[in-house]
């Protein structure tokens, strides 16, 4: 076993074919202690001087500020590992449910996912929900129990609460490791295969039947394994260590061992992945074969900005080899090719940049200034025409208005903006053309923090959080007669024009409708269009609740024109105020709009949440059955009341239920809900505020 106090090496591990290659993924929910997994990785390699470190004194993963001082992961780090002649990039992903954008590359990027679950907290429904995504799509997945050192619960108590937790068959969890305690507290592993010993342990316990019954779940798959097994023979390391391997990589057999924040396990997990974990070449279709000598198939996997490089690519090198001073083909799901120069490439290790001489097909690596790329977008030889799948993200539901806070940082908020989204593919910009505020589309309240941290922090645009607005409509109610009149005189020509209309509601859907009925050429044909015009203006700036008027059909019956002072922009004006006029003397619906609402939840949540939806206002239409143990509910909701919807979705479900919504149809809203807003609008126009706000 390798000197835990070797020297941090300053140099990125040497890969020369993709067998020398691991890339594991570390996941599960916050609090966990993912991240000082990560350290406590970092130190056994000797990667780092001090527990958790890198060379300029920050810690290994989290070394944003904002990480800093919530101790929280909000972005995947990858930390590139040498360990017994292999690289092992550990991928260390947040475990807030707000950055699972950040978890689902990780998963893409990796080959095997290390589920981290704690021994003080019970397994969260949240990570239920990820291991059954990953057994879906036969990713090998590992068990570490944490904190075992500062819990009640033992071992064999978590293994038991993961095997009911995760559904697992009999024989699919085994421990390969087991945990030596000293006077309560671990202080070492027994290696079950070996019978190696790790750490300090006082008093080796008796593992035989724990043993037996390891090699007894490796053999079972094995058919030449199990008759050496059953004729008596005694099994030696190398070939159950090959079994083990197969069993891992066949998603047959999940591996758990314990760690404890100070270091215990940290070397045996690295042994483990080192020895039976998948390497690049086990990947399954559809992606390419790892191929050092094919054609380039490499993927995006994220995008951050730096201060003083500026953009910098995580990519995932799948086949061919990638080399500096090269040509590549940038290829995007729309069909957006670009063509770039790769200049440096480096390996990423906490803020530090390693430049290394190429990544081979498996390889992790960075790449600065790739002006245009995304997560997701493809990378091949220049000419090539290779497309990568995309892995699915969340949908970004949670609306954050923002405003400039000064006109300084309006000048930059745009292109601040456009970087961010560029970098984050959770977050979604939308300049909303009916109320005018500039909305980001968040995946939760998390994320928003993350976002305007990062405004503020590193492009130094501050920004005010401002209510956020739904856009609403306005109807008339009943039928109604207007006149509008435009007559003024100052000196040459003037300006005159009268218009008579007829305004009457359509049907839901019906958008605006002109139509004419004037006899004896009281409003010369020509103005028609000018009336025309002057209608939809006034629509869309709305005539009593500053909302865009939609579903009426205006007629202009009658009207009186000027041989010489009527002009088109008199009879645009005198059409306006024809139609506010008509407003006057009828009732005025304010429209909102409804969404339809579908929601993948496990059934034990349903009541609880078709009563949150009840008392949003929604109308549920049905509830079907959308897998074991899983319900698909669908219900239609006024968007006015969804606005904060995915954070108390989530609350409501523990984080386990699936959200999307789309916009269906405007209906008129409750008097009671009208009113408030049409008080409200009234209040703001006397105060020479805008007349559109809501909320």
């Amino acid at each position: 076993m390798p000197d835990r106090s070797a020297a941090r090496t300053e140099r990125a591990p040497a890969v020369e074919r993709p067998a020398q290659l691991r890339n594991v993924v570390l996941v599960g929910c916050s609090g966990v202690g993912k991240t000082t997994l990560a350290e406590s990785l970092a130190l056994a390699a000797g990667a780092v001087g001090r527990a958790g470190r890198t060379a300029d004194g920050t810690t290994v993963s989290d070394y944003e500020a904002i990480e800093q001082q919530h101790r929280r992961s909000v972005q995947l780090a990858v930390l590139p590992l040498e360990w017994n002649g292999v690289k092992i990039n550990i991928i260390d992903t947040p475990g807030h449910p707000d950055f699972d954008a950040e978890v689902r590359a990780g998963l893409h990027a990796a080959d095997a996912a290390v589920f981290v679950v704690s021994a003080t907290d019970p397994i969260s429904a949240a990570t239920r929900t990820l291991w059954r995504e990953c057994a879906e799509t036969a990713i090998p997945r590992a068990i570490v129990v944490s904190k075992l050192d500062v819990a009640r619960t033992g071992f064999d108590d978590m293994l038991t609460a993961c095997h009911d937790a995760f559904d697992l068959g009999p024989d699919t969890l085994r421990p390969v490791y087991v945990p030596v305690f000293d006077g309560g507290r671990p202080c070492g592993s027994i290696d079950l295969l070996t019978g190696r010993g790790y750490g300090n342990p006082a008093a080796v316990p008796d593992t035989g039947a724990a043993r037996e019954s390891l090699v007894e779940a490796i053999s079972g798959q094995d058919d030449t394994l199990m008759e050496r097994y059953l004729a008596g023979e005694t099994l030696d390391t190398e070939s159950l260590d090959e079994g083990l391997r197969h069993e891992i990589v066949d998603c047959a057999l999940h591996p758990a061992l314990a760690t404890t924040d100070y270091g215990v396990g940290a070397a045996e997990l690295l042994d483990l992945v080192a020895m039976a974990f998948p390497d690049p070449t086990h990947r399954r279709p559809p992606a390419p074969a790892a191929d050092p000598e094919a054609p380039l198939a490499a993927q995006v996997i994220r995008v951050a900005g730096d201060a003083y490089v500026g953009r910098i690519s995580l990519v995932r090198v799948y086949s061919g080899t990638l080399r500096p001073d090269t040509t590549i083909r940038l290829a995007g799901s729309a069909g957006d090719d670009t063509t770039e120069r790769v200049a440096t490439l480096t390996s990423p290790f906490g803020r530090q940049q390693r430049p290394v001489p190429e990544a081979v097909a498996g390889d992790l690596v960075c790449i600065a200034k790739l002006l245009t790329a995304q997560p997701g977008d493809t990378l091949s030889d220049a000419g090539a025409s290779t497309l990568l799948d995309r892995w699915p993200l969340p949908e970004p539901l949670l609306p954050v208005a923002v405003e400039a806070h000064t006109r300084s940082d309006d000048d930059k908020l745009s292109q601040a903006l456009a970087r961010l989204t560029a970098e984050d593919p959770a977050l979604r910009l939308e300049q909303n053309p009916d109320t005018h505020q500039l909305v980001l589309w968040c995946t939760g309240e998390a994320h928003a923090e993350v976002v305007l941290d990062r405004l503020r922090t590193r492009h130094g645009v501050h920004v005010d959080a401002v209510p956020y607005r739904v856009a609403l409509r306005e109807t008339f109610a009943a039928p109604a007669k207007g006149h509008g009149r435009l007559v003024k005189q100052s000196g040459g020509h003037g300006q005159y024009a009268v218009c008579d209309v007829e305004v009457e509601p359509l049907p839901l859907g019906g958008g605006i409708e002109f139509a004419e009925r004037v006899v004896g050429g009281a409003v010369p044909r020509q103005f028609f269009p000018s009336v025309e015009k002057g209608v939809r203006a006034q629509a869309a700036k709305g005539v009593a609740t500053g909302n865009p008027l939609i579903d009426v059909r205006v007629t202009l019956v009658d009207g009186k024109a000027h041989s010489v002072d009527s002009s088109d922009a008199a009879f645009q004006t005198a059409a306006g105020l024809a139609l506010r006029d008509a407003a006057t003397h009828t009732e005025v619906t304010l429209l909102e709009p409804v969404a339809a609402v579908r929601v993948i939840l496990p059934e034990e949540y349903l009541g609880a949440v078709l009563g949150d939806l009840s008392a949003r206002r929604g109308r549920v239409l049905g509830t079907e059955s959308a897998e074991p143990g899983r319900t698909l509910l669908r219900a239609e909701v006024p968007e006015l009341e969804l606005a904060r919807y995915p954070v108390d979705l989530r609350s409501l479900t523990q984080g386990t239920a699936e959200f999307s919504r789309m916009h269906l149809r405007y209906e008129p809203m409750p008097a009671a809900a009208a009113a408030q807003f049409t008080g409200a609008q009234h209040e703001s126009t006397s105060n020479g505020k805008s007349r559109n706000g809501n909320r």
